[in-house]
């Protein structure tokens, strides 16, 4: 998918078809997140903004690592999803096929659940760098600050709901906590994006 056109990426988006869906939007949404961050630190270097040199050049770099790490997410939730359909469409004549069936689905859907859970925790980690590039980044791309935190607000939130729709079929207490605890703070990353688009809106609307 990282190879596809935008235009294909939507088509696919929008057609009949299992995958992708919302949990690749999801990545997608936080790899967006990841590039506006970066890009803001590329055009926050130079000898005017030496002081934070050092703050810079990591947002920069951890930008840019989890950008990657968004994409290959994207791709994964088509994987995993994939897995959940060939994992129902298992043969259940016998009881051997239907124990089967019911172990394969409830391991896809554990596998579908923690791709999701991934890119809050991605999220989660652009929110703070925008908090930290946010103070001291380049006044002319500020505006991008705010869209980074919105795209990440976007990866969590949806991603959110990707998680919780897999939960819904895992029975399993140890792999429920699990994905329970993995989502539990996308309120708070989702406050955080609030609070660095409110500022930035602050600085653009004096």
């Amino acid at each position: 998918m990282r190879k596809d056109t935008l235009e294909t990426f939507l088509g696919s988006l929008a057609a009949r078809l299992p995958a992708p869906g919302g949990g690749a939007s999801a990545g997608l949404h936080a790899a967006q997140a990841a590039a506006l961050v970066g890009m803001v630190a590329r055009y926050s270097d130079g000898e005017k903004y030496a002081e934070h040199a050092e703050t810079v050049t990591a947002v920069r770099n951890a930008a840019d690592d989890l950008g990657q790490r968004a994409l290959t997410l994207t791709e994964d939730d088509a994987s995993a999803f994939g897995a959940v359909g060939d994992a129902y469409a298992l043969p259940r004549s016998t009881e051997e096929e239907k124990a089967a069936r019911s172990q394969a689905i409830a391991a896809a859907l554990i596998e579908a659940g923690r791709v999701p859970a991934r890119v809050v925790a991605v999220a989660e980690q652009i929110i703070g760098l925008a908090e930290q590039v946010l103070p001291i980044g380049n006044r002319n791309v500020i505006s991008d600050v705010a869209a980074a935190a919105e795209a990440a607000r976007a990866a969590a939130t949806t991603a959110r709901v990707n998680v919780e729709v897999n939960l819904a079929g895992i029975t399993g207490a140890e792999e429920r906590a699990e994905l329970t605890a993995a989502i539990a703070d996308v309120d708070d990353i989702a406050a955080r994006a609030d609070k660095v688009t409110a500022a930035v809106r602050e600085v653009i609307t004096r």
